[in-house]
């Protein structure tokens, strides 16, 4: 798997820089021109470097003007001048997964007789787990139920009961704020269809709250074990990637960009930055410390993931965009002795050299303008 990489801008070296660069390379002659081997550049993860390759270089321009044109060795290969969009991408490690357990607490005593197998799903309206051999059903909501309701009541607490007993198809009533008669006999209704006692009312004993369907991740207690205290732990029934974004990166994070998923197997699959946390964590290992903020990729379609659980992945991310923007190999790039870079230009079996400015990088690729940068303007790539 690969680890992170940054990739930046690569300023146009200044006059001296480029000199010291070929200060210690031989001159040769060529006619009546003097030349310079150089070195060009070479595009390792969208960062320029530069890497002696023994080929000429364009010196003498007399300015801005470029090279005349020169008859010689071509070179090894070619590359036309492309117009396109260069993104620059970023990789970070995340985990595939369900994401962090919630851990689920008994809300009466009793003996626990009956648990889901832990990887089970359980939806709305089923049982999350078993005591006394009565079920203590799913509730979809964020707000636990804190009080018996009854008749009279009014509160968020009261909606979120009936709006859950509305989706499972009892009515009679009005879903609102406020616990009536009509609420208490769908209660009732629900109570005997689930072999509960049919009193109307409904305890927190009764129900388990989450913000949708469950998958069971561990049990906390055993059947038999009296049931009291933390049962079982959940997670959501979606795998995600959850990534621990170092905190001086996360300008290149916000929620609804998209993401790239590489899998251990070297597939990718689309994701989602879906949220961005806002507290930053500081761990420390090795005597050093890291501060991260939580974010988490959703990827849409499942089944591109196989069968993979708590899996290391990489997160490639999308941090800049230029469109329309000419474009070249970086490998095209060459250093030129008055500074700066050029290309070298290639028409039938003459070459010639022309400065130009370089742009964004990404992707093996750099942007690139000047005098004479066209698209299909054909350009050499050096060995």
């Amino acid at each position: 798997m690969s680890t992170t990489q940054e990739q930046a801008h690569i300023p146009a070296p200044t006059q001296a820089q480029a000199q010291a660069d070929v200060s210690n390379e031989p001159v040769v002659k060529a006619g009546n021109r003097r030349r310079r081997r150089v070195r060009t550049i070479a595009g390792v993860s969208g960062v320029a470097v530069v890497a002696a390759v023994g080929v000429v270089a364009a010196v003498g321009f007399g300015g801005a003007e470029a090279q005349e044109p020169t008859r010689g060795s071509l070179p090894a290969a070619t590359a036309a001048v492309a117009q396109t969009t260069l993104t620059r991408t970023e990789t970070v490690e995340g985990t595939l997964g369900y994401g962090d357990p919630t851990v689920v607490k008994a809300g009466q005593n009793g003996t626990l007789t009956w648990l889901p197998a832990t990887g089970t799903a359980v939806s709305r309206g089923a049982p999350a787990y078993k005591v006394a051999d009565d079920p203590v059903v799913l509730f979809y909501g964020t707000l636990p139920l804190y009080r018996t309701l009854k008749s009279g009541l009014e509160g968020a607490d009261v909606t979120l009961v009936e709006q859950n007993l509305s989706a499972l198809g009892y009515g009679g009533f009005t879903v609102d704020d406020e616990y009536t008669g009509a609420t208490a006999d769908a209660v009732r209704e629900w109570q005997e269809d689930l072999g509960l006692d049919e009193t109307g009312t409904v305890t927190p004993g009764q129900v388990v709250v989450a913000p949708g369907p469950i998958r069971v991740a561990e049990h906390k207690l055993a059947t038999g074990d009296t049931a009291n205290g933390p049962v079982l732990t959940y997670t959501g029934t979606t795998r995600i990637v959850s990534v621990d974004l170092a905190v001086d990166k996360q300008q290149w994070v916000k929620a609804g960009i998209t993401a790239t998923v590489e899998l251990p197997d070297g597939k990718r699959v689309k994701g989602t930055v879906s949220s961005v946390g806002t507290v930053a964590t500081t761990t420390t290992a090795n005597n050093q410390e890291t501060t991260t903020i939580d974010v988490t990729v959703t990827v849409a379609d499942q089944n591109e993931l196989g069968t993979l659980d708590e899996a290391p992945v990489d997160v490639i991310l999308q941090t800049e965009q230029r469109q329309n923007v000419l474009v070249v190999p970086v490998n095209a790039l060459v250093a030129l002795a008055e500074g700066g870079y050029g290309l070298q230009v290639v028409e039938g079996s003459t070459t010639r050299y022309i400065p130009v400015k370089t742009g964004m990088f990404a992707g093996g690729k750099v942007e690139v303008s000047g005098d004479g940068v066209v698209a299909g303007l054909v350009v050499g790539i050096p060995k």
